[in-house]
């Protein structure tokens, strides 16, 4: 990574051809009037405006701007990814293109990375200009997020982040998961993470290009977050105890049943065959569902077993030198 460049500037985009020129300005400005050295990366997601051409302009007129453009829209987690791979600043800051994040923002969240030496501070919109129908998903979102991550944050879905370089090194994203990195970061050991009250903007062109869906996407995203970090690397901890614990169910249901007949038998009274009863038949799904359960965990073992790579897990410091060949004693 080049230690020269402080800050990398990460601005996912799709059709936002208008504002790109005034944000790029605006950037520019705070960096020079900072005495940052910066780069800024900007991902078309896509776009069938002429964000491109906006894009290679800027990069022809200022060689600090680096462009990358996808063949289709792939959504903002793919964009960002993209760009962690390819940033190259000691801290990398995250802001939307619709001018409504404010790189005013940029000089302060720096000095939280550098100075306070937090992993990630998060933007916090505080007070929004987006309708009741976009803030009560958000704030029922976050609610959830807070409640299953134990990350105390007002604002998961705020673009406007900072990040430390070796933390967007350390960790991948994909599917819909750019508004659960917090979240990612943290379950990786990134345990410092703080949060900034930040000015948001009313969109100044064009409209808002998430729906609805994006909530529901994102529910299902934190779900998938919270299971692949708990049992991601031990998947026999979960199939295997809903397996064993469906099957056993299942068994003692079963051996109620052929007691239970066995005692009628003995006391003269009236019975039925087992399989005449309709509890026989859930105990016989249950068996089923543990066995298949089980085998879902074990072979989930083997999966990781052989995908695990022993160099995949972060070493915070090292301590003392290796030794020489020359200082081992030979037996």
């Amino acid at each position: 990574m080049n230690q020269a460049i402080q800050i990398s500037v990460v601005i996912p985009l799709f059709n936002e051809a208008e504002s790109l020129p005034e944000l790029h300005e605006w950037i520019v400005r705070v960096m020079k009037e900072n005495h940052f050295s910066y780069e800024i990366l900007f991902v078309d997601d896509g776009s069938t405006d002429t964000s491109w051409e906006v894009i290679q302009t800027l990069a022809s007129q200022n060689p600090y701007v680096r462009g990358f453009k996808f063949v289709r829209n792939y959504g903002k987690t793919a964009a960002l990814q993209t760009a962690f791979t390819q940033a190259r600043g000691n801290v990398v800051i995250t802001m939307d293109a619709d001018l409504q994040d404010s790189p005013d923002e940029i000089p302060e969240l720096y000095r939280m990375i550098t100075e306070d030496n937090y992993d990630l501070v998060s933007g916090w919109k505080k007070k929004r200009y987006d309708p009741i129908t976009k803030t009560l998903p958000t704030k029922l979102f976050n609610a959830v997020s807070r409640w299953v991550s134990g990350v105390y944050l007002h604002d998961f879905n705020c673009g406007l982040k900072a990040y430390k370089s070796r933390v967007i090194k350390n960790i991948t994203i994909y599917g819909e998961m750019h508004r659960n990195i917090p979240i990612i970061a943290k379950w990786n050991g990134f345990k410092k993470i703080g949060e900034k009250v930040v000015q948001h903007q009313a969109r100044k062109y064009g409209s808002t290009k998430f729906g609805i869906e994006r909530f529901i996407f994102g529910f299902l995203d934190l779900l998938t977050v919270a299971f692949v970090n708990k049992f991601g690397r031990r998947p026999m901890h979960f199939f295997g105890t809903m397996g064993v614990l469906s099957f056993m169910i299942g068994s003692i249901m079963a051996i109620y049943l052929i007691f239970e007949k066995l005692y009628n038998i003995s006391q003269g009274l009236r019975y039925r065959n087992v399989t005449d009863n309709p509890l026989f038949f859930l105990a016989l799904v249950a068996i089923i569902i543990g066995s298949q359960l089980f085998l879902a965990g074990f072979i989930g073992e083997l999966f990781v077993k052989q995908t695990f790579k022993k160099d995949e897990y972060l070493i915070e410091q090292i301590v003392g030198t290796e030794p020489s060949s020359s200082n081992q004693q030979t037996i």
